[in-house]
């Protein structure tokens, strides 16, 4: 398997590269995200015997084509069985249906951080300390957070000895369990910094530090946000899970995906590329709403971003629409990359008529507001006994609002914990839920961040002198005040 960038050409025509190569890459050092140069295919006889599979074996056989011999088949097995060894339940994914409405909630959020970020992130974070320690090598990740990414990506990597984590998040627009999941983490390798700004600030800052390449190279930068293809690989997974556990090869299945950087939505959309049956995709949006406006107009245009119960969309700038965009262009990244320059600098892209058209049978997407939101999930409980978080109750309502045929099941992902939003659930509910024993303590631990503006420079010279402090051989055991 070989990765090329979605702007591929528009700075030379560099060698595709291996899986290794583009996992520690992260960001394409075009400003590209990298993608395989050919999906890898499953017939359908292949991904009938998938069925009955447990998830583990499944992830192996659907994620091996994308690793190829990066990892022997002894290492691969063996990381993906510690990844999911992790989670509260053996099936991974419960796939749970409502009622007799062919509605089915797909809970992603059995993780050690309560989101679905952990099915990929717990797998992740042991394939990079894999590779670095074999290398001999240390990586800084710089990553952005709108609010469930963060969390996750540092529970994947605290305390490795390979690892430093930077992790941006907006000052005061994530939830307090989402921050505290973050700031309550005081390993030495763990930086938290909370950013006067929005979450696409906190995405163009992270964006800046790898276009600078001098100080990409002298960090060793990687990202562990969906730019990094290896999220969405192990994302893939779920998707033929559900859909085998629904008949699929001989049925096909639709998702509904509360969507904010698209990366969700994107790995479904690779399982269809490899030969899953899907028939369409909702993709959910709260009153963040570009990626709905971009399918229902063909146009792409930025606003400012409004705060909302489902915190974790509320983004302008999806990284990951980039992937898809690729295969619009025909996979033209020259072209692409003069269309994201422009969009850049204008806010606005368009693409034409018949594109349109094409993206729209297997795309719907919809829009809803908060009052939209806590009717959702009042909704879901009175009707199902489900309770669910914002973020999967705009799933829930759109995939009702979008649902093409009901004769095809419809899977909503589950992709937060309802505990990760008690004050939204219970306005919603009336019912306050409650973390897990685990967790349960979490209000009350030690919190750590440090503030600061929004500014590449000042962002790259604490980089510079946290790395310069861990260097001493004293400082790793030990916990800054």
């Amino acid at each position: 398997m070989r990765y090329i960038s979605t702007r591929h050409g528009s700075q030379g025509t560099p060698a595709p590269l291996g899986f290794e190569d583009i996992m520690l890459a992260g960001l394409a050092r075009d400003g590209g995200l990298y993608l395989p140069a050919e999906w890898p295919q499953f017939s359908k006889a292949e991904i009938a015997a998938m069925q009955g599979l447990g998830y583990t074996e499944l992830a192996f056989r659907v994620m091996r084509p994308f690793v190829g011999d990066s990892f022997d088949e002894a290492t691969f097995r063996r990381l993906i069985g510690e990844a999911y060894a992790s989670f509260e339940t053996p099936e991974v994914a419960p796939l749970k249906p409502l009622g007799d409405s062919g509605l089915h909630l797909l809970e992603l959020f059995h993780g050690p951080t309560l989101a679905f970020k952990d099915v990929a992130l717990q797998l992740l974070g042991r394939m990079l300390d894999q590779t670095l320690t074999a290398r001999g090598q240390h990586a800084t990740i710089v990553g952005a957070t709108s609010g469930d990414t963060g969390s996750a990506a540092i529970e994947a990597v605290r305390d490795r000895k390979t690892i430093d984590i930077f992790m941006l998040f907006p000052k005061g627009r994530v939830s307090e369990v989402q921050r505290r999941q973050m700031t309550t983490v005081l390993a030495a390798n763990v930086h938290n910094i909370a950013v006067q700004g929005t979450f696409d600030d906190c995405q163009d800052l992270a964006k800046a530090c790898f276009n600078d390449l001098a100080f990409r190279d002298r960090h060793a930068l990687t990202a562990v946000n969906s730019i990094n293809f290896a999220r969405v690989m192990a994302q893939i997974v779920y998707y033929f899970w559900a859909a085998l556990k629904l008949g699929a090869p001989e049925r096909p299945v639709a998702f509904s995906v509360p969507s904010g950087n698209f990366g969700n939505v994107y790995a479904g959309y690779a399982a269809k590329q490899m030969g899953l049956p899907i028939s369409h995709f909702v993709v959910g949006a709260n009153s963040n709403d570009i990626l709905a406006r971009f399918f229902e107009s063909g146009t792409m245009k930025t606003s400012e971003v409004v705060p909302t119960l489902s915190p974790s969309m509320d983004i302008q700038i999806s990284s990951n629409f980039e992937r898809l965009l690729f295969d619009l262009y025909d996979r033209n990244g020259v072209a692409l990359a003069e269309a994201m320059t422009s969009f850049r600098s204008t806010g606005t892209l368009e693409v034409g008529g018949n594109v349109l058209a094409g993206v729209r049978e297997l795309f719907d997407a919809g829009r809803l507001d908060d009052a939209g939101t806590l009717a959702a999930m009042a909704d879901c409980l009175k009707r199902y006994g489900e309770t669910i978080d914002p973020h999967t109750a705009v799933g829930y309502a759109l995939a009702q609002q979008h649902r093409r045929d009901t004769a095809i099941p419809m899977v909503v992902l589950a992709t937060a914990h309802p505990a990760k939003f008690p004050d939204a659930v219970e306005k919603a509910t009336g019912q306050r839920p409650r973390l897990p024993a685990r967790l349960a303590d979490l209000l009350e631990r030690t919190e750590r961040s440090d503030g600061l503006r929004n500014d590449v420079e000042a962002l790259k010279s604490m980089i510079d002198e946290r790395r310069e402090m861990a260097a001493a051989p004293a400082s790793r055991s030990k916990v800054r005040p």
